[in-house]
């Protein structure tokens, strides 16, 4: 063990009490001694992902969220409908810890080989409860970084590289030869980007605004369409007859976009059928909502046969299933290109007491393509 280390350190807490208030705030809570085989972190960075906001505002309507106690120690508290409150009886007046990811470096051990070889290294862990000072988890969840690699650097090695991975995983897996990526100027689309280039995956690549579409062209992607053209629909096509993607990854959830791009495909598939058929192309067309940046309904307009599907997919069950041999094998893949292909950029850096300000969470809360927060527990308020 490292001598001189606190008792006691911050953590944010969430708190949805059962008269259906959200309550943000800072918690004093004791500085974990680490078991046998665990390590102790020094949390010096850590994201605030899409991911991360079910559980830290609880689907509050933070627009009407007031702040209260000091600017070291603020509170925040906001309105729960009643709708979301009844899918939240199971967290009911718990106070519970939120980030699931982050980097540090290690400064105490239990007494075990592999927890003591950690010793004084800087590792990026998806351990939960990360918008804390300190973590203590199993030495076997570590990621050590690469040498001069930052906490910076690491911060958010798990969640978006490793869907980026899993999609690229599941594609193949699936009997796939290309992808359909939506919201894709935002990190992860852009390491998806990056990450179909270096593996040879055609990639078609949808976002909302010409921005975007500049931002990824900068980047080398090569099908590049905006959802607000006037001719999305006959661009989309095209993309689809280029690459022949049949499987598509959707962040925005509601709304019509699933669709067109099912009917997309089916059209791309019918361009090249041999003979017509009244249930439609043969091909499997598949779309797996992975995000819900548009919370309205998800509409299907039945234009595109019957061989077709749409799920749900979900970074933690593909990895239960993946099984260890290909969990390690991505993983040892983001540490060995975590700052190139994997390289995440942030717009704004907040301490634990700055997540809770009223011009920080009003805008983390919006989940803007582009826009990411970096969490400094250190760092001054």
């Amino acid at each position: 063990m490292t001598a001189e280390l606190p008792t006691e350190a911050l953590e944010l807490r969430s708190l949805v009490k059962s008269d259906g208030t959200l309550e943000l705030s800072l918690h004093d809570v004791p500085v974990p001694i680490p078991d046998a085989n665990e390590v102790l972190v020094r949390v010096e960075a850590s994201p605030i992902n899409p991911s991360d906001l079910g559980l830290l505002t609880a689907g509050a309507d933070m627009t009407t969220a007031t702040v209260a106690g000091t600017p070291e120690r603020p509170v925040v508290t906001a309105p729960i409908g009643e709708a979301a409150l009844g899918a939240l009886s199971a967290r009911l007046d718990k106070s519970l810890p939120v980030g699931n990811e982050g980097a540090g470096t290690v400064i105490a051990a239990g007494s075990s080989q592999a927890a003591q070889a950690l010793i004084g290294k800087t590792v990026a862990i998806a351990g939960g409860a990360m918008y804390s000072q300190y973590r203590a988890v199993d030495a076997s969840a570590c990621l050590v970084l690469p040498e001069g690699a930052t906490a910076r650097d690491g911060a958010s090695s798990f969640v978006n590289p490793m869907t980026a991975l899993g999609m690229t995983e599941t594609m193949r897996r699936e009997g796939h030869s290309a992808l359909v990526h939506t919201a894709a100027a935002s990190n992860l689309g852009q390491m998806l980007v990056k990450l179909c280039q270096q593996d040879g995956i055609p990639l078609v690549n949808i976002v909302r605004k010409p921005e975007q579409e500049k931002l990824l062209r900068s980047l080398g992607a090569t099908h590049v369409l905006n959802s607000t053209s006037a001719s999305f629909s006959a661009d989309l096509v095209e993309a689809l007859k280029a690459t022949s993607a049949t499987l598509a990854f959707d962040a925005t959830g509601g709304g019509t976009l699933a669709s067109q791009i099912l009917d997309g495909m089916e059209k791309a598939a019918n361009a090249t059928a041999g003979e017509y058929s009244r249930y439609g192309s043969s091909v499997h067309k598949q779309v797996y909502i992975y995000g819900g940046l548009d919370t309205s309904p998800t509409v299907l307009t039945r234009s595109f046969g019957m061989a077709w599907g749409v799920g749900g997919w979900l970074l933690t069950p593909f990895i239960q299933n993946a099984g260890a041999e290909t969990f390690g094998r991505l993983r040892a893949r983001v540490a060995a290109e975590l700052t190139t292909t994997f390289a995440s950029s942030y717009t704004r850096e907040v301490s634990l007491a700055g997540m809770l300000r009223p011009d920080a969470f009003n805008e983390y809360v919006k989940r803007a393509t582009g826009e990411k927060f970096l969490v400094t527990p250190y760092a001054v308020p």
